[in-house]
């Protein structure tokens, strides 16, 4: 992976409608009509579909299904491809309190018929294989580790558990931790000296990426690995700088990084590469998938 020049993140204006690349930005932009999917828009904004028809008295606007209409963007400087749509701190919380839960589960189903048995297939434990260990233990001292999972959810998937004399967790949805696990809040987490944090599937679903990192940074020590983790998208695998022309809707994924954009998002906020692969795969709810790993530390 090759960085781009310096650019300060923190200058990025943050309005509802991104105007600007959120890994470098640049402010050469490719735009695509798409659609934010019901079950997101409901959830977040409280935008349900609408369903128009000639009891609204509108002459100019067919009758029909009325979906929240975003845009796909793409970054001509470093690839990434994201939803022009940013949510705020407020529809975030919204969107992924209790995730996965009762509530969630059933908006989600009656927007996306068969997503409860998908849930459930999901609730098992992530299969890395050889992969993970592979890529982190040659980074990593040989005795037991303090490690921290950033956005780890309950903490089953954080890797290296088996390894762990102190098992942290934080995360936005506070869902209940796995024995072993103590749930930690930004405050105590930054008290602690870790050996490993861990970042994984979650760059991929807030709006700036930069601030989460920065956050991170404050509680990494000179010694601290910090473990990336993405999906590397099918979409961005096989078409790369012309994914836009694929992407017609929005889920809970709002950034769709390539190699570069990555990259290019660590260096900005002050990080320094030191591992990369776009060639690990995970099954999770009977899936598998490519991930990008990405192991960094401060610069």
């Amino acid at each position: 992976m090759s960085s781009a020049s310096r650019f300060d993140l923190r200058l990025l204006s943050r309005r509802r409608v991104a105007e600007q690349c959120v890994c470098c930005g640049s402010e050469v932009l490719t735009a695509a009509p798409a659609v934010l999917m019901p079950f997101v828009a409901h959830r977040a904004l409280g935008w349900a579909p609408a369903v128009i028809d000639d009891s609204w008295g509108l002459r100019t606007i067919k009758s029909g299904l009325a979906y929240t209409v975003c845009r796909s963007l793409q970054c001509a400087a470093c690839g990434l491809l994201f939803c022009d749509i940013r949510f705020s701190d407020d529809e975030m919380a919204r969107l992924y309190k209790d995730y996965r839960g009762l509530d969630y589960t059933a908006l989600r189903e009656l927007y996306e018929p068969d997503y409860r048995r998908r849930n459930e297939a999901l609730q098992g434990q992530i299969e890395y294989g050889e992969s993970l260990t592979g890529f982190l233990c040659p980074l990593l001292p040989k005795r037991s580790l303090a490690i921290l999972d950033w956005g780890g959810d309950s903490g089953k998937n954080t890797p290296l558990r088996s390894r762990a004399k102190q098992h942290d967790v934080y995360d936005i949805s506070k869902a209940k931790v796995i024995p072993g696990a103590r749930a930690v809040t930004r405050e105590q987490a930054s008290g602690q000296n870790y050996d490993l944090i861990v970042c994984s599937n979650v760059l991929e679903h807030v709006p700036y990426p930069n601030a989460l990192l920065e956050d991170i940074i404050h509680v990494m020590a000179p010694s601290t690995l910090l473990y990336v983790e993405v999906p590397y998208e099918d979409v961005m695998r096989q078409y790369g700088g012309n994914a836009i022309a694929h992407k017609k809707h929005w889920h809970e994924h709002v950034n769709f990084f390539s190699p570069r954009a990555m990259n290019t998002l660590l260096a900005n906020v002050g990080l320094q590469v030191v591992a990369a692969s776009t060639e690990a795969t995970i099954t999770a709810g009977l899936k598998s998938s490519y991930m990008m790993q990405v192991a960094c530390r401060l610069t």
